[in-house]
């Protein structure tokens, strides 16, 4: 996009390093009207004191488009009811370009939860674990095929690409299509939770618990569990004068209206720095074994239980 607007002969505007107080100002003071975010970002302008948030003049954004990370739809609504449908955008698909899916705040009104339908260029199909077509609904693995064939917007360097005999490709995320051939995204197969035979996905389970006071950003991942196989774990970055021991024991008060109880997470780690990268990325799968092999080797990193009454080591 950045090229895009340079060939255009627009006006580019950046951060050394993303701050949410300061992206307001800079798209106020050079009349911004394109911005990408990814939901990280929105969630820390978000989260600004109201009247620090709405004291800059952002009418002058056109667009503004998230992409790379799940959207929990609490935060999406909120930034629709400030900014309008019209202006918020949302894109799903990967950086190999196999293909991707759109949807406009409007659209998504109306189905919540969606990121769109294939564009033009491509094809998408919902394929299950017998390697067939899964009916309107049903989740399976999500497989793209670009028009121009396999092999047509990029090669992998050192690695082979998840590709079927009949060319369509997975980035290794899970969905479901509706009626209408809107995509709905449930996680990445590797990132999932086997909790005592029931699927969850971590992006659901920390969409709940973004939104508790107090938190800043949120990661879940499987642990193990002697008996249930895997269970619950969120990594929380709380704001800085939020005490995790609160929010820990208000947790599961707060989800009970919001998730199942068994996709509630039953231990608590609050971290310093935070779990997701500036785009919004996150290596589920390395904080997930790199905790696990600190339990099996019997180290101490600070845990509180879901009711906890006082930390634990």
């Amino acid at each position: 996009m950045s090229h895009y607007a340079l060939f255009g002969g627009g006006k580019l505007t950046g951060l050394v390093k993303f701050d949410a107080e300061e992206t307001l100002r800079q798209i106020e003071r050079e009349r911004v009207q394109w911005v990408n975010f990814v939901p990280t970002m929105m969630h820390r302008i978000w989260a600004l004191p109201d009247n620090v948030r709405n004291a800059y003049d952002v009418s002058s954004l056109q667009t503004v488009f998230h992409m790379a990370a799940p959207m929990p739809p609490w935060l999406k609504e909120n930034w629709i009811a400030w900014l309008g449908p019209e202006r918020v955008w949302e894109l799903y698909g990967g950086t190999e370009r196999q293909g991707a899916c759109i949807i406009s705040g409007t659209e998504w009104l109306t189905h919540k939860g969606s990121v769109g339908k294939i564009g033009d260029m491509a094809r998408l199909r919902i394929i299950g674990e017998d390697g067939k077509d899964v009916a309107p609904g049903e989740t399976g693995e999500i497989y793209f095929l670009n028009n121009d064939g396999k092999d047509a917007t990029y090669h992998y360097l050192g690695a082979e690409p998840k590709r079927r005999a009949d060319g369509w490709e997975s980035l290794g995320d899970i969905g479901r299509l509706d009626a209408e051939g809107y995509l709905y995204l449930g996680d990445r197969l590797a990132d999932m939770v086997l909790r005592g035979g029931a699927n969850i996905y971590p992006a659901e389970v920390e969409a709940a618990v973004s939104e508790s006071p107090g938190v800043r950003s949120c990661v879940v991942v499987g642990l193990p569990d002697p008996e249930l196989g895997q269970r619950v774990h969120a990594i929380i970055e709380p704001e800085a004068d939020a005490d995790g021991q609160a929010i820990a024991d208000s947790m599961a008060d707060f989800l009970k209206d919001r998730l199942s109880r068994y996709k509630h997470p039953e231990s608590f780690e609050f971290v310093g720095a935070p779990p997701r990268d500036d785009s919004g990325k996150v290596r589920r799968t390395l904080l997930r074994d790199e905790r696990a092999a600190w339990m099996k080797e019997g180290r101490a990193f600070r845990i509180m239980p879901a009711k906890a009454r006082a930390p634990a080591e």
